[in-house]
């Protein structure tokens, strides 16, 4: 190994080791915002077996139909950590994101190394491409993509589609056996970004192989080449463009769609603008931004963004003249075509920094050959001073130093919903999810009244949003404004009548407040849709064992153990409802969290002889819900098994007392009074 290798090995390691420290404090990070519903509620990720119907099937991909799309490649990775992780153990979730985020950087540097190479004639090309690489690898605005789960997606179509290009610049020789189609054609199935890869390789052949500039494509004599161009891309477009339109067909309808498609054009130009700063300044990421389109024409972001455009352009034409200086041009190609799949469809999202993952590779190339070119211009006067060498030693390392403490600070972020969504609040005030989902954090730690308080700032910037009124329909249950819970439930409803989520979690309210049949109607009409959600059949299977509705029991245990065949909750339920005995799972007690949990729990130990133990959760279910009738009547029939016939009269006339014809406590109210008549007797 020469000296030059061996510098470059030495290099690449220490930036793998500092990439390793950025992120070693993000592996055990929770999983966040659409990770709910393509991992955490997704059933179909929990066997592998399903892996060859993710291919055809997108349903499997995510429970809620509006986000439903066929990118099998990305499922098939979420089962394997999952059957890895033995469940949902973000581990082996990020860890898996984490290798295919090395992989790509070590087949990006080798990208660069050929480009750099074929541009300029000196050996410090490989300084400058593992330069570009570390800054790539280690920049902030890519702890955005990594720590959020689902958004592997980018990584893993980024991977195949920097692939296929390394294939296909590496070997030339080879294409004639198009091997470099083959990535290209497995990212199809990732993410819908890899006909980008058409647009990078066109311009690559262009400037770097036809050796033309990009005012050489407008010369009429120019022409062949571009058609010879087009013609060599053929079996790429063809076999690509195929597969594409397989994926897309596959797909029955998705929201997210939404903004007017003029007014989100011309605000991408000043989002481009952002994006671009953002790569040297990462200091205002957020996992959820407020930014809406622009309508005024006349808005100065919108004159600033054109500007911006045009300067890009010009960039784009003038450094492509000069040989030196086409890895500039052809980066910022790069960035610019990996942003126009974002950029031209109107999402309802104007921005995401995720969106900066892929065309940041562009971008890195540009701007450390720009250094790089300085620095060779510079040549003579640096080696000739120590202290010049040093301060551009100092200058990349404070560079790489500060993105990787940024690194670190993000994943700090990322690592619960609390930490993420409060973040989210400052970065991003004007957005209402960014409130609701910290609201939703503050409620799972039990500070309801706090929740309130931050779902009512959400209120007036999402009046729309039928999540937000589940939720403080949720939150007014639990500090037991029962009758404004459900307006708002019913409203929630009404803004997603054709989504399970309202009428699930409507079912859950009516069930806490003894309406167990309109509990198990709602319920049944969530899972009318179809979306196999884990939510909605777990809950049947509760309901329809606390009322002994074997079929149904059998049925809806089927329900899952078709899907999740390893489920042992179905499988416990299934054998319930064939014993026509009631269950309930007290082996992990991490479960038992709402009122019907307690509820099962009691009759489980009261079955079991364990009087005072059924008493006990009992009382837990009661701090839950005061006026629990199945609570008072069952402490009821338990004190009257360990005969204390006084307490057990007390507590059914409770029950009593809040349902005079309860025919359970009637019947343990006779019993007491008829043991104690006895005693007196």
């Amino acid at each position: 190994m020469n000296k030059l290798n061996r510098n470059i090995l030495i290099i690449g390691s220490l930036i793998f080791l500092v990439l390793c420290a950025a992120y070693s404090n993000h592996f055990y990070n929770g999983f966040h915002f659409d990770d709910w519903h393509t991992i955490e509620e997704n059933p179909f990720i929990r066997n592998i077996k399903n892996i060859p119907a993710y291919f055809s099937d997108p349903k499997m991909f995510s429970v809620l139909p509006s986000n439903q799309s066929l990118r099998p490649i990305v499922t098939t990775s979420l089962a394997i950590d999952y059957w890895l992780g033995g469940g949902l153990n973000p581990f082996y979730f990020h860890l898996s994101t984490f290798i295919w985020f090395i992989v790509l950087g070590i087949l990006i540097f080798f990208s660069y190394k050929i480009i750099l190479n074929k541009a300029i004639n000196h050996h410090y090309t490989s300084y400058f491409a593992i330069l570009a690489t570390g800054w790539y690898m280690l920049n902030t605005a890519n702890a955005e993509t990594i720590n959020y789960v689902i958004s592997r997606s980018d990584v893993l179509s980024t991977l195949f589609i920097v692939a296929s290009f390394y294939i296909y610049i590496a070997w030339p020789a080879k294409r004639k056996w198009f091997l470099y189609i083959i990535p290209a054609v497995i990212g199809v199935f990732t993410k819908e970004t890899v006909l980008v890869l058409i647009i990078i390789l066109f311009f690559y052949i262009i400037l770097f192989e036809k050796n033309l500039t990009i005012s050489n494509l407008f010369k009429a004599n120019n022409f062949k080449f571009i058609l010879q161009t087009i013609s060599s891309l053929i079996p790429l477009i063809l076999i690509v463009g195929i597969a594409q339109v397989y994926t897309l067909t596959r797909i029955s309808g998705m929201d997210g769609i939404s903004n007017p498609l003029f007014s989100y054009l011309i605000t991408q130009t000043y989002v481009w603008l952002h994006y671009f700063i953002s790569f040297f300044l990462p200091l205002n990421l957020s996992a959820d931004t407020d930014w809406k389109v622009f309508t005024n024409l006349f808005d100065e972001r919108i004159i600033i963004g054109f500007a911006f455009i045009i300067a890009l352009l010009i960039s784009i034409f003038k450094l492509s003249d000069k040989k030196e200086t086409k890895p500039i041009t052809f980066g910022l190609i790069w960035f610019s075509a990996a942003l126009l799949p974002t950029s031209i469809a109107p999402f309802a999202e104007v921005t995401n920094d995720h969106r900066m993952f892929f065309p940041f590779i562009g971008l890195a190339l540009s701007v450390v050959t720009s250094i790089g070119l300085f620095i060779l211009k510079h040549e003579p006067k640096i080696k000739a001073n120590s202290f010049y060498r040093f301060g551009i030693s100092l200058v990349c390392l404070i560079v790489l130093s500060l993105n990787a403490f940024g690194v670190y600070q993000r994943n700090k972020i990322w690592n619960n919903e609390e930490s993420l969504w409060y973040d989210v609040t400052i970065k991003s005030p004007l957005n209402g999810r960014g409130f609701m989902n910290y609201g939703l954090a503050l409620m799972e730690k039990g500070d309801y009244e706090s929740a309130l308080t931050t779902f009512e700032k959400a209120l007036p910037l999402s009046p729309n949003y039928s999540s937000l009124y589940i939720n403080l329909g949720i939150v007014k249950n639990r500090l037991n404004r029962t009758e404004e819970a459900e307006k708002n439930f019913k409203r929630a409803i009404e803004l997603a009548p054709d989504k399970f989520n309202p009428y699930i979690y409507y079912a859950k309210f009516l069930d806490q407040n003894n309406r167990t049949t309109e509990s198990i109607s709602m319920a049944e009409k969530a899972n009318s849709f179809g979306d196999n959600a884990p939510i909605v059949i777990n809950f049947l299977m509760q309901l329809y064992n606390q009322t002994s509705q074997w079929d149904k029991l059998s049925n809806i245990s089927k329900q899952m153990l078709q899907i999740s065949p390893n489920d042992e909750m179905a499988a416990a339920y299934l054998n319930a409802a064939k014993s026509q005995t009631p269950y309930f799972n007290t082996a992990n007690k991490s479960t038992i969290k709402t009122v019907s949990d307690y509820i099962n729990l009691s009759l489980e130990l009261y079955n079991s002889g364990k009087y005072l133990e059924c008493i006990n959760a009992c009382n837990e279910a009661l701090k839950l819900k005061p006026n629990s009738t199945e609570a008072y009547n069952n402490i009821g029939a338990a004190y009257n098994k360990l005969k204390e016939w006084k307490k057990g009269i007390e507590a059914c006339q409770k029950a009593l007392d809040i349902d005079p014809n309860n025919k359970l406590a009637l019947g343990n109210m006779a019993w007491a009074k008829e043991e104690l008549e006895k005693l007196n007797n």
